[in-house]
């Protein structure tokens, strides 16, 4: 690579064909080759977020591809997050900070503001980096779209990026979507894309060859390369549009194997405004648990899972008002009353407690208080300020006095007390204990740092009540990511497999740090090597470097 700075950017054919995954397969390809190269993202619709550690939010994928380079995750990666609300509006995030809501022409006149600081965004990454590896969004090709786009080929202009067009070949047409991508653009974008990249191929690559040939020729641009179609390299989704294709199949593949009791069967209600899904992802490498997502009261009256999750929301009084009227509310504590333990995240949480209030509307239309589940004793008051912070946290070492018995040595009690574990919080509201109906409350966490801030400031978050002998145990906290450390994870699991006389083969007794489950951390290390050799082994890696190196 010359000594200055380069850009390449990855662009789609459509939405969910894989620009994502490229980009952090490029971003590692390049940090493998020594590169110092960064992910860039202008504009990100996504309710699935992350907070950084300067207490700021940006999108997931971004974070995924700044992992892939060995980064620290940075709003700068992500600008502009928008967080849909409405059909016509949603809460505008830049660098990492509310705005306000805007409806989408609102945000239309706003976008020549933002493609400014986008540019200089770009110019900057450009002198601190070898390389930034710059993502698009949907299709460059919406035409309706490209007088204000700030994303794709507009975002490739001021960076002066060469673009790789990325296309979905499992989803069938793939030739006519390069093709009608390419012409549809302005004769003064088209020069822009310099390769066409085929992914999710399935199949003979001989049967292909001639189209990709065919293709080059018709658009005199180079395929770069055949992706093939790959389920077993695991990256974290970026929404839950894709999480949504992947449940019924999951659900159908558990049932036409036979769900196997002997493992802790955990069961996510998929509420329609589900965001930060990615709390759950941990659980589908431990080999102990099936992870099933529920949609409606059916589906979790015959899967009689051992947990139960209420995933957090971007739209918490929505998601509740669902949760009553589909029936699933009631078959919860139907469950609940039988032994099944109950687990809320932010907004899930939220709706586990006895009450709910939005007097300045700062999430919903209700202005009025709503009752929530009443499984644990707490109230919750929506503010007009959201609060978006890492923690680092332990487990309340008083749960050990309560409930069953975890079957943890002295050494491996003093472990779990010891740990200290880190995930982020983002949420609008605060929730409070209230006299007690449903059981004593327990803190489920010591939370010893939030943001920068160390010291004892009221630092609980989350509770835990151990239900009678035959009901289940409640828990909530607003902390994302608490499952991704280990040790609680462990801690859960061994909870629920006492409670319910789990003892299957390789039973999970909690340990502390030594353990035969791989650090997540290292687990999607791991995934991003892999993920880079497919697409290094399935590339023209000479033209991908003839690309960066000579752009436009």
């Amino acid at each position: 690579m010359r000594s200055d700075s380069k850009s390449i950017m990855i662009q789609g054919t459509g939405s969910h064909v894989g620009k994502s995954a490229a980009v952090a397969a490029v971003c590692r390809i390049l940090k493998q080759d020594g590169y110092n190269v960064c992910p860039f993202k202008s504009q990100n619709m996504a309710l699935n977020s992350y907070v950084t550690a300067g207490g700021e939010e940006m999108g997931r994928a971004q974070v995924v591809q700044a992992e892939a380079c060995g980064l620290e995750p940075e709003a700068y990666m992500n600008p502009i997050l928008i967080k849909p609300i409405a059909d016509i509006e949603a809460q505008i995030i830049f660098m990492g900070k509310v705005v306000k809501n805007m409806s989408a022409s609102e945000y239309n006149r706003k976008k020549v503001f933002y493609l400014e600081r986008i540019k200089e965004i770009i110019d900057d990454l450009k002198k601190r980096f070898d390389c930034v590896v710059i993502e698009g969004a949907g299709s460059p090709a919406e035409i309706n779209l490209l007088k204000n786009d700030i994303v794709n080929m507009k975002a490739a202009e001021i960076s002066e990026s060469p673009v790789i067009l990325v296309g979905d070949v499992d989803r069938g047409g793939i030739f006519a979507s390069f093709y009608g991508t390419v012409k549809l653009l302005p004769a003064k974008y088209r020069r822009y894309i310099k390769g066409l990249l085929v992914n999710k191929f399935r199949g003979d690559i001989d049967l292909l060859k001639p189209g990709n040939d065919y293709i080059s020729r018709k658009l005199k641009i180079p395929v770069v390369g055949t992706i093939p179609y790959y389920n077993d390299i695991y990256i974290e989704e970026e929404d839950s549009v894709n999480l949504e294709r992947e449940i019924s199949k999951k659900i159908v593949l558990d049932r036409a194997g036979g769900i196997d009791r002997k493992r802790v069967i955990i069961g996510v209600v998929y509420v329609p405004h589900i965001s930060n899904f990615t709390d759950f992802n941990v659980f589908e490498m431990e080999k102990e648990v099936s992870l099933i997502y529920i949609k409606n009261k059916q589906e979790l009256r015959k899967l009689k899972p051992h947990m139960i999750i209420i995933p957090g929301s971007k739209s918490t009084i929505g998601d509740l008002l669902y949760l009553r009227k589909s029936g699933l509310e009631e078959e919860i504590k139907s469950q609940y009353q039988k032994g099944v333990a109950i687990f809320g995240i932010c907004g899930g949480y939220q709706i586990l407690g006895r009450e709910i209030t939005d007097k300045f509307r700062s999430e919903s239309l209700y202005s009025e208080d709503i009752d929530g589940f009443g499984l644990m004793d707490i109230n919750t008051e929506f503010l007009k300020h959201k609060s978006t912070c890492q923690v680092e946290f332990k487990l309340n070492e008083n749960i050990f006095n309560h409930g069953p018995d975890l079957r943890m040595t002295d050494r491996k009690e003093a472990d779990i007390k010891a740990e200290t574990m880190r995930g982020y919080e983002i949420h609008m509201g605060i929730s409070t204990p209230v006299s007690c109906k449903s059981g004593k409350l327990i803190p489920l966490f010591k939370v010893k740092r939030r943001g920068n801030t160390d010291g004892d400031f009221n630092g609980n978050d989350g509770f835990i009540t151990f239900g009678k002998k035959d009901e289940g145990v409640v828990m909530g906290t607003y902390i994302h990511g608490a499952f991704d450390n280990q040790i609680f994870r462990k801690f859960i699991l061994s909870l629920i497999k006492e409670k319910n006389d789990i003892r299957a083969e390789g039973d999970i007794i909690i340990t502390g740090a030594a353990d035969e489950t791989p650090s997540y951390k290292i687990f999607k290390q791991e995934q991003y090597d892999r993920l880079a050799n497919v697409f290094r082994e399935n590339m023209n890696m000479k033209l991908f470097y003839k690309i960066l190196r000579y752009g436009l």
